[in-house]
């Protein structure tokens, strides 16, 4: 749109340039709980007789991931057979080096080796869609199709800031960490893509602390999977990632946990699955099985009994590659945060995929893009008159229609499926509220920003 063009792409691209439960459905079940995946497993739940006319329009489709636990929902319906279960027989899930990798590769789609579509941060799908984040500033319009996790990150710290009140309320440090700056050796604090999910959520923390993330720190992008290599080497104090991250810089006494973003924003949404418009636009029936697969997808990781097998399935050495207890015990709620903290033993806090206290996870509200989209304003990342043209960006992009068309074809309940694109007013851990109805005023309570409201 108009409003994203007077942002200035060349810095945003030479900035992201540089960065590398529930009810179930009859039928979803999959391998018994505790069994050894193989390469078998995709065929355990049988396919669906799908009626001629109803049959994909292909059975390809090529969905990238990045290996943080936000990708479960695609690589559970590849590896439990829900993909083939609804014609898609010839779906492959892609591990991307980075999100820069990603985008790049969305970019060119599946015909040309890319992918044509997969896991985002957001606002990823609406900046690729404008063109902010693309080369050459090259439109690819894509459509959000639902939302694939909650909760599942934190900020870990480097175990030499440990003893110096770096929490959930990182007020009491403000000045020691300030202090840093002015004695040369600046905090140094990364996310994994610029602008975008993980960057908000170290800029929120920060920002409620009385802490400046433009001039009181140094911010930077480093790719998830350098994250625990980076705190080794004393290079970076903070990091904003998803797990296993955090856990296993605990674990390996590298660093500690000041914050779980399920404490920074309880419920919050977190990653996406989206596609280009032009596949979607081109493949409405394969594009409901790909839908119908993941929701299925995500019921099965909510399930406790599948947790376990869930770990052992991403631990391995084609997702993930680490130990699944890495995993398994974030997926059961036991954080253990380093630095005297009380450990965290409570499932509400892991990462979840289908349902949580506010109703649905998986279908897409359209007020969570309007947060994004608001954030990104905060920062200056995009115009203030971004927010003039919001509801028309949001509706360009968000396709919650297409979910509930899935939802409804599945059978889920009708108490199950949000009857309004608004989740209604979300409440922070300083006690900030965003009401949807009115971002504005959102701004005008915060006390630190770029923007000027």
């Amino acid at each position: 749109m108009s409003n994203f063009s007077s942002l200035n792409r060349r810095k945003f691209l030479a900035t992201a340039g540089a960065a590398t439960g529930a009810v179930f459905l009859k039928g979803c079940l999959g391998n018994p709980p505790g069994s050894v995946p193989n390469a078998q497993s995709e065929a355990s739940v049988p396919l669906v007789n799908v009626a001629v006319g109803d049959a994909p329009e292909t059975t390809v489709v090529k969905l990238g991931y990045i290996p943080i636990v936000e990708s479960a929902p695609l690589i559970i319906a590849k590896e439990k057979g829900f993909f083939n279960k609804y014609g898609m027989t010839g779906a492959e899930v892609s591990k991307q080096a980075n999100w820069g990798a990603a985008r790049d590769n969305v970019e060119i789609g599946a015909a040309a080796g890319g992918i044509d579509g997969g896991q985002w941060q957001m606002p990823m799908p609406h900046l690729i869609s404008e063109g902010v984040i693309t080369k050459g500033n090259r439109k690819v319009p894509m459509y959000v199709l639902a939302q694939l996790n909650t909760q599942g990150n934190g900020i870990a710290i480097a175990q030499k800031h440990a003893g110096k009140g770096i929490g959930l309320d990182v007020s009491g440090a403000a000045d020691y960490i300030r202090g840093l700056k002015a004695a040369g050796t600046p905090f140094k604090a990364a996310y994994t893509f610029p602008k975008v999910n993980q960057d908000f959520w170290i800029r929120y923390w920060l920002a409620a602390g009385g802490i400046n993330p433009d001039t009181d720190v140094n911010l930077l992008a480093v790719p998830a999977a350098q994250t625990v290599a980076n705190m080794k080497t004393g290079t970076m104090d903070a990091f904003s990632t998803g797990d296993p991250w955090p856990y296993r810089i605990v674990g390996d006494g590298i660093g500690f946990v000041a914050a779980l973003t399920s404490q920074i924003w309880p419920d919050h949404p977190e990653e996406y699955l989206a596609m280009r418009s032009d596949w979607v636009d081109k493949h409405p029936k394969a594009t409901q099985a790909v839908l119908k697969a993941v929701m299925e997808a995500q019921q099965w990781c909510d399930d406790p009994a599948n947790r376990e097998e869930l770990s052992q399935i991403l631990a391995g050495r084609n997702y993930f590659n680490i130990t699944a207890k890495i995993l398994s015990e974030p997926y059961s709620g036991k954080y253990d945060l380093g630095d005297s903290k009380p450990q965290v033993n409570d499932v509400k806090e892991s990462t979840l995929y289908w349902k949580d206290d506010r109703g649905s996870v998986s279908y897409p509200y359209k007020s969570h893009d309007l947060w994004f989209l608001t954030e990104s304003v905060r920062w200056d990342f995009l115009p203030v008159s971004t927010l003039a043209n919001a509801q028309t960006i949001i509706d360009k992009v968000n396709r919650e229609d297409l979910w509930k068309e899935a939802a409804k074809s599945l059978g889920i309940a009708a108490a199950d499926i949000p009857t309004s694109t608004s989740r209604g007013v979300e409440k922070f851990f300083d006690g900030v509220e965003f009401d949807p109805s009115k971002p504005e005023d959102y701004l005008k309570n915060l006390k630190i920003k770029k923007v000027k409201i």
